[in-house]
This record gives C-alpha cells, structure tokens and sequence, in this order.
C-alpha cells in the first residue's frame, strides 16, 4: 500500500523487502512535503487495521457450522489489527515514526531536525523493547523475552542507520563526481582471455574489478567474483567479453552528475564500484571505500 501512494505522489520505489513483521518500500527519494510523508506513512497502517475490521465483521457474521472460516477470519483479524497497531509505534523508519516526523517537519518547516528528534524516539523505543526483553527472559519467558529483544534491537538499529543515510545525502549535497572518482583503473580489452587477466592483470595489480574498452569505449566490467564463477578449467578458453558485465546493465553516472546520485546508485543497487562514463568513454571510477572516506573527510571538517 506504501508503494501504491508513493507512486501516486511520483516517488520512485525501488523495491519491495518482505519480513515477518510486513514489509518494507525501498523509496528511492524522500517526499518533498510533509503532507506526502504523512499520507505515504499512514497507508500501510491504516490498510492493515481496516483488513483486521473486514476479517473481524467476517468472524462475527459468519454461521457457527463454518468452523474453520470462523477460525481464520479471527486470527487473520488479530493479526492485521495487531500488525496496524504495531506498525504505529512512533519508532523511525516505521510507518508510526514517520508520521512523527512529518509532524515534527510540519511544525518545524526543517527535514533534517525533524528526521534526528524522529531517530532518537525511534532509537529509544528500541531500547525500551531491548531491555523490556531482556527483563521477560529472566522473568523465565525466554522465547518472549528473545523475540521481543530482537523487534528492539531491529527498531534502534534501522532508525540509527535512516538517519546516518540522510546526513550522508545532505554532506554529499552540491559536490560533483568528478570530486571523488579516481582516474587509476586499468582497462582490458574484451578478447583477452580469463586466464591472462588473472595472470597478467589481477595477481600483479591486486585491483579486484576492470574496466573493459575497446579503442576507448567502455564496454562493460569485469570483477573477481566473475572471474571466481567460472570453473578453473574454463579460463584459457573463455574471454573477457563472455564473463563481464556489459555496459547496457551497468549502473553509470557522469563527472558532472550529483554525488548524492551516486551515492543512492551504491546503496541502493548494493554495489562497491560504479564507473564514471562521459560520451561513452571511461574517465573514471567511484568506489564505494573512497565515496565514505570523502564523507568522513566532509564530517571531520564540520
């Protein structure tokens, strides 16, 4: 339901992360006002309480013969309201802590000071659920006590980390790529074979990805994992070319192109390098090691 109003608001969803306490939208950009934010907050909520309401009108309705829909439609209706409930604790990221912070930035006009007051109640709610489950376990409930202390410590740890993502944007914000990347990657041609890279390339370098050219034009990437997916036995007859990744399914950006863009590209693709590509032609490389070095530079001058 996130991902339904997001998109009725044009905001980017990358995908959909499936948990036992629901899911969660990777929502590629924050919502530029507090009203969105309120309104794609309260959807998943609100859309579980009124599944539990439909459920627990069935279960009232239906005739007592129909014992097993009476007891389906009662747990599926404890279930949702008790997953809409639990789903509004005011804990950042949850859908309650970001419809604290949409109220915090309504009344504040201020994204950044809203999202900290939302994290520390976030990381304190998760604290109180830690040390609530821990207190269970020594009352003698133990699988209570874990399950309860593992939701606290999932709580703090994703509030903790929302957080530190949106201070790492907003430091990234107004520098260019061509700031962090770095010209020094070798490049090998698509018809060398597997065995010479390893041999004549990776072993002498220690460089762990390569960027593959022909005349000058970026053709795709090789990386170490693609050459350990390959059988041993397969490397003196097999090219570069059939195990890189080719251009048209690489993520790119341009040296003039935002570092924030970047940035997201890295995290939210799960990727270490990203090759920096101007008319086709390689002129540099981002790696994800020297993008939070240059954040921890930025940091330290503050």
């Amino acid at each position: 339901m996130h991902s339904l109003v997001a998109k009725r608001y044009n905001i980017p969803v990358h995908s959909i992360t499936l948990f036992i306490l629901g899911g969660i939208a990777q929502i590629t950009e924050e919502p530029k006002k507090p009203r969105i934010e309120f309104m794609v907050a309260l959807a998943g909520p609100l859309m579980s309480i009124t599944l539990g309401l439909i459920f627990g009108i069935l279960w009232l309705a239906l005739p007592l013969h129909a014992e097993i829909a009476i007891a389906v439609s009662f747990w599926l209706a404890w279930i949702n309201l008790l997953l809409g409930v639990f789903n509004l604790i005011p804990g950042f990221p949850m859908d309650g802590g970001r419809i604290l912070r949409s109220l915090i930035w309504w009344r504040t006009k201020n994204l950044d000071r809203a999202t900290y007051a939302a994290s520390k109640v976030g990381q304190g709610i998760g604290l109180i659920f830690m040390i609530g489950g821990v207190s269970i376990i020594f009352s003698g409930m133990i699988f209570n006590g874990i399950w309860i202390s593992i939701i606290g410590w999932f709580i703090f740890n994703a509030a903790t980390s929302s957080y530190q993502q949106l201070s790492f944007q907003q430091i990234l914000e107004g520098h260019k790529v061509k700031e962090v990347m770095f010209t020094g990657t070798r490049s090998v041609a698509p018809e060398m074979s597997v065995d010479e890279l390893v041999n004549d390339h990776i072993f002498t370098s220690g460089q762990r990805f390569f960027s593959v050219t022909d005349q000058g034009k970026l053709k795709g990437l090789v990386t170490l994992q693609d050459v350990k997916a390959l059988p041993r036995k397969e490397w003196a007859k097999t090219s570069v070319g059939q195990i890189m990744t080719p251009l048209d399914k690489l993520q790119t950006v341009g040296p003039h192109d935002e570092l924030v863009t970047a940035f997201r590209v890295l995290t939210q693709q799960n990727i270490n390098q990203l090759p920096v590509v101007s008319d086709g032609y390689l002129v540099g490389m981002i790696a994800r090691d020297n993008l939070l070095a240059f954040i921890s530079l930025q940091e330290s001058r503050a």
